[in-house]
């Protein structure tokens, strides 16, 4: 166990700062010439020095990576004459367009993306894993048939197809819930869930159906195996063939695919951030491209591949606990 965690930190560090290395090559050595995104095309050739200057474009390729990799760890200080601006780590820049650093700007956004990503995901979950299990036990009778057909058109919908029909049933008709404000969980936790019930069940009714479907087939091929018709010989109660031997072997795709769901999500719900008009982190970066804010951007990138990086670990680690032949791969 103790070399599979070394080695999945090693992996881990590694595919970081290679990721690292990219987003900085794209993002800040192709663009031309970032200092006139700064100040803009009316700026003279002494503006712009002046702005090279103090983001240290002025110096090399090889010692710019250097300074953007250190202020990521230790974080680093911009310097224009005699005022020096400081970055504390992990420093990802400052915004081209309101001069705040990167990170302030994202840590604002977070709570709202977390809050959504989280409570869609427990949703999901809740509503596919049981959903996939029935369907695999009723295999070929009306609820098998059921669940299938209910998560075709789930998975078929669009995200603001189903939270528009959301809003207009619930909000619109009924009026049981009024037009989603985010409220801070710290403030007001009964409020931040009533008001981030629809985006919840907005972002989760497609994943859910995948959810199923995958959960349907893992559990198909599990009880089709030696060792689960064996227990069955040797009398087992169904529920704890399922439960104990049969689930565990069907969830271990479903850890997959929900880490990467994770840290996708959690910064591509742009289209239901923008429907129940969340301030999350969706909206930062839509609002960052149309503005070519290019560190506000390269900042989420590297967030959201960090996201991804740990979440994938993390279900690595997972695997490790559900299946122990995973630890003797």
């Amino acid at each position: 166990m103790t070399r599979f965690l070394l080695r999945r930190f090693a992996s881990t560090v590694v595919l970081l700062l290679v990721m690292v290395a990219l987003v900085y090559l794209i993002f800040y050595t192709l663009p031309s010439d970032p200092a006139v995104l700064v100040c803009g095309k009316g700026c003279g050739g002494g503006q712009l020095a002046v702005i090279d200057h103090k983001l240290g474009l002025d110096q090399p390729e090889w010692v710019q990576f250097w300074h953007f990799l250190e202020g990521i760890f230790v974080g680093r200080d911009y310097s224009s004459g005699p005022d020096v601006s400081h970055c504390a780590a992990p420093c990802l820049g400052f915004s081209f367009q309101n001069d705040q650093p990167v990170l302030s700007l994202i840590g604002q956004r977070l709570p709202v993306s977390l809050s959504l990503t989280i409570g869609a995901m427990v949703i999901w979950l809740l509503i596919g894993v049981p959903a996939g299990v029935l369907s695999a036990l009723r295999a070929g009778r009306i609820t098998d048939r059921v669940v299938t057909a209910a998560s075709v058109l789930a998975f078929g919908a669009p995200i603001f197809v189903s939270g528009m029909l959301l809003l207009m049933l619930f909000c619109g008709y009924l009026h049981w819930l009024s037009f989603p404000v985010y409220v801070p969980f710290t403030e007001n936790p009964a409020e931040w869930a009533k008001n981030l019930l629809l985006p919840w069940f907005t972002l989760a009714i497609a994943q859910a159906a995948i959810y199923a479907r995958l959960t349907r087939t893992g559990m198909l091929e599990t009880l089709s195996e030696d060792h689960i018709r064996t227990f069955r010989a040797y009398g087992l109660r169904e529920r704890r063939i399922v439960g104990r031997h049969a689930l565990r072997g069907a969830i271990t795709p479903v850890i997959t695919i929900s880490a990467y769901d994770f840290g996708y999500i959690l910064v591509g719900a742009m289209l239901t951030e923008t429907l129940f008009g969340l301030p999350g982190l969706g909206q930062l970066i839509v609002q960052s491209s149309n503005n070519v804010d290019l560190p506000v951007v390269a900042g989420l990138t590297l967030v959201a591949g960090a996201a991804i990086v740990v979440a994938n670990t993390a279900a690595d680690l997972l695997y490790a606990v559900v299946d122990r032949r995973v630890v003797l791969s």
